[in-house]
């Protein structure tokens, strides 16, 4: 790790932990004076400090600079409607092969049709970045897929390589191609998109809308993961802790988005390209240990999970 990154990584590690700790905090009221409450009790005694602890985490001074991509240059919600479509394409072909694949595809999926509902409701400042955050992020995806099914291995990152062969040799669990693929395109994908599409706007830093969609999240798992059990995988959702392993997955998944960002900050703040490269290999090397870990711990035997998807991977 370079040394503000490893400052950062150490400091979210201590402050995730000290909030954990600390117990229940306020919850900031909404705009009309009524305090939100979340029906679930342990999410609601373990997420808030950690919000409370990552809202203190204040972004670098990372100057402002035009996008110069050609992915989502309007900004317009078209943008995310034309990765949707993509998206369900992909994912039929996956299903119709009851490809290994399909189990990050359709998650994916699931959560862009989130992020658009989100953006269409308001839930962000800027409209126009989260369209075109959401559509270069999704590009790399494509990218890197579209690459290793042709047969172009050379350059596909570390982390991707280890969850796409996993897909290919059909030797995990559906729960440990979802792990291992999130991994890849979070951990390692992420910081690049959000780099290349600004992290700095006119009005200033555009982190707390990073952080604002980790709520939005939370409303994913449970379901995300019952479709799972249900087509793909019966096991997917075996871990059964009542509604613990959400509010963990929320806890885990706050802290991959703030290293994220850290690490986009990184890469912005980059002033040559020696630097750079740097960045880009502790990118590397965080993703692929964190895809190592998961390829361990989650092997198992296809057979009942291939004959379970060929009589429901179709019930959409």
């Amino acid at each position: 790790m370079t040394p503000i990154t490893r400052l950062l990584a150490a400091l979210l590690a201590a402050v995730l932990t000290a909030a954990l700790a600390c117990g229940p905090v306020a919850t900031p009221a909404r705009a009309d004076g009524t305090t939100p409450t979340d029906p679930d009790p342990l999410r609601g005694l373990l997420l808030p400090p950690v919000d409370a602890v990552i809202g203190l985490l204040a972004p670098f001074p990372v100057p402002a600079s035009p996008y110069t991509g050609e992915v989502c240059v309007s900004g317009a919600d078209a943008c995310i409607d034309d990765v949707i479509v993509r998206m369900e394409d992909r994912l039929d072909g996956l299903v119709a092969e009851c490809s290994h694949s399909a189990v990050f595809s359709l998650a994916y999926l699931r959560v862009t049709e989130n992020v658009r509902d989100a953006v269409r409701s308001g839930h962000f400042a800027d409209r126009a970045w989260l369209n075109r955050v959401d559509a270069v992020f999704a590009e790399l995806y494509f990218d890197t897929t579209g690459a290793w099914e042709a047969g172009r291995r050379t350059g596909v990152p570390q982390a991707w390589r280890i969850a796409l062969q996993a897909e290919d040799d059909r030797t995990m669990s559906g729960l440990g191609n979802f792990l291992l693929a999130m991994n890849a395109h979070i951990n390692h994908d992420f910081p690049h998109a959000l780099a290349a599409v600004g992290l700095t706007g006119p009005e200033g830093s555009h982190k707390a809308d990073h952080d604002r969609y980790n709520s939005r999240l939370d409303s994913l798992y449970a379901p995300v993961f019952a479709e799972e059990a249900r087509r793909f995988d019966p096991t997917f959702d075996d871990l059964d802790a009542g509604t613990a392993e959400e509010a963990v997955a929320g806890v885990i998944m706050r802290g991959w988005r703030e290293m994220v960002w850290r690490h986009a900050e990184a890469l912005a703040l980059a002033k040559d390209p020696f630097t750079r490269a740097l960045v880009q290999r502790e990118i590397d090397v965080y993703a692929a240990l964190q895809a190592q870990l998961i390829r361990a711990g989650f092997g198992a035997d296809p057979t009942a999970r291939d004959a379970w998807c060929a009589e429901h991977g179709r019930d959409d």
